[in-house]
């Protein structure tokens, strides 16, 4: 499909046993959808015992996702988002499988983490289903179960674990076989990974249930004759399962609403939301046709708008850890006089580069609540193990190496490595933010120096005067001491 519509947007989802593309345009403050794909990929079932995608499964993706670029030719990168879920945020070859990928299609790919994809999943229902009251969205996937409660638009719970309909399919009924024991043993798994979530998603409760994965959708049907509006009970379940029991194996179920496609992962799936329902005592829920992608075009759009939920997610976390808003706004304030001086010649043209920094700015000493001692070492691990809506993975993980390193020794060997963002660029991004951060350290804007700056690919020049830097000895020793730990980085900090 080909289109100049800047107010068209493409929702992609990579998922663990389909890949899945939905292009809709806005009207009115509406989505219109106006053409979907979907594809199996069965990429969960390429993963093997070392977590490492094979050669096949990584070769069927990649087929797809040059179906998908052609569909996607005439889009702007800024009107399509595209993200990873649970097989490939589990991948230890994930590197492999991008490179793969960026050679057949243009897009960037965003792995995100479970409680993410939780929160798209629920905006996605959001947006669609109205309720009063609080509602549980459940979504079976097929290598994890996102769950989440909230209310009109405002999720209040996010759980995301780690058992899908393909995976459990393949754990307790790889060789076809069905029988009471085997469902037993899957429901009793899945009722283990639910067990940490218990309190806190009960004490909130619920009014509405909701799933709206595609396992919800073929069970619903399997037990209404095709009819979805016609709510899904624990009854209905148990009969399906025993009827399943009865035919003895996979290749013997008799279900006319069982597509052969369907058929491999139908006991995985159907566990699942049976020790769902049973354990949550859920007596029946509902099937919704809106999930993952319908919040990943809403989040589209709300961008488009200027509204970007991660603003919102750092603002609330600075609010949360009391952060000293004025320090953080005079670091920000160097980093953005610093920023045109460097881009071009360190490369830092993604438009995430400064927003990263200024984030990182905000949330710098976030560990101050735990204690000063260390402070850099608690704000890393703060951010790194928060939820922060609204970030990927790999953004969330750099905003926590930003802040682990903005002061004291830099150790190379501790740096991650990333999918899309290059060590160079990584390096680039550290130094830049130790400088702001060091430049602030009396904590008060008018002592700053009036300097000049100039940079070349590896290098940067500060200007501060030698009288300046005589009357400020310990700022002077300071820049000194930093000068090595730019070395480390392969950058060269030159002043005078």
């Amino acid at each position: 499909m080909h289109t100049n519509d800047v107010t068209t947007f493409a929702a992609v989802d990579l998922g663990s046993n389909s890949f899945h593309l939905l292009l809709a345009r806005e009207v009115d403050g509406r989505l219109e959808v106006l053409h979907k794909e979907k594809q199996r990929v069965y990429l969960a079932a390429g993963l093997d015992n070392n977590d490492c995608l094979s050669d096949e499964a990584i070769e069927r993706a990649v087929s797809v996702l040059r179906q998908f670029a052609r569909t996607l030719i005439d889009f702007p990168a800024a009107n399509v988002k595209v993200v990873a879920t649970y097989t490939l945020r589990r991948a230890r070859n994930i590197k492999s499988f991008m490179r793969r990928a960026r050679s057949v299609f243009p897009f960037h790919i965003d792995v995100i983490s479970g409680q993410e994809e939780a929160r798209l999943i629920y905006q996605g229902v959001a947006q669609h289903v109205h309720h009063e009251g609080l509602r549980l969205v459940i979504d079976i996937g097929g290598g994890s179960t996102e769950l989440a409660i909230g209310e009109h638009h405002q999720h209040l719970r996010l759980s995301s674990r780690n058992m899908g309909c393909v995976s459990y399919s393949q754990q307790f009924f790889a060789d076809g076989r069905i029988s009471k024991k085997r469902f037993k043993r899957a429901i009793v798994k899945a009722e283990q990974e639910l067990e940490s979530i218990a309190n806190s998603f009960t004490q909130l409760g619920w009014q509405h249930v909701l799933a709206t994965s595609g396992t919800a959708k073929m069970l619903s049907a399997l037990c209404h004759q095709g009819d979805l509006t016609q709510p899904l009970t624990q009854s209905a379940l148990a009969t399906l399962i025993e009827a399943s029991c009865d035919s003895g194996h996979i290749e013997r179920l008799e279900f006319a609403e069982l597509s052969e496609e369907r058929r491999p992962t139908f006991c995985g799936g159907l566990a699942i939301i049976y020790a769902v329902m049973t354990f949550f005592d859920i007596d029946a829920l509902t099937y919704c046709d809106f999930s993952l992608r319908e919040g990943i075009l809403y989040e589209l759009t709300e961008l488009h708008a200027h509204k970007d939920i991660r603003v919102a997610t750092i603002t609330n976390i600075s609010t949360r850890y009391v952060v000293d808003s004025e320090h953080a706004a005079n670091v920000s304030a160097t980093l953005q006089w610093l920023f045109p001086h460097i881009e071009q010649p360190w490369q830092l043209t993604h438009e995430d580069d400064l927003p990263v920094l200024l984030w990182a700015a905000q949330l710098h000493e976030v560990g101050l609540s735990i204690n000063s001692s260390g402070l850099h070492k608690h704000s890393a691990y703060i951010i790194a193990n928060s939820q922060l809506s609204g970030f990927t993975q790999e953004q969330q993980q750099l905003l926590a190496c930003l802040i682990r390193f903005y002061r004291k020794k830099i150790k190379l060997k501790a740096l991650p490595e990333f999918i899309a963002l290059p060590s160079l660029t990584l390096k680039r991004m550290i130094a830049l933010f130790r400088l702001a951060v060091l430049m602030n350290q009396k904590r008060q804007a008018k002592q700053k120096p009036d300097y000049k700056i100039s940079a070349a690919s590896h290098e940067l020049t500060l200007q501060l005067g030698k009288q300046w830097l005589s009357d400020n000895t310990l700022l002077a020793a300071d820049l000194e001491a930093e000068q090595q730990q730019w070395k480390k980085l392969g950058l060269d900090l030159h002043v005078f």
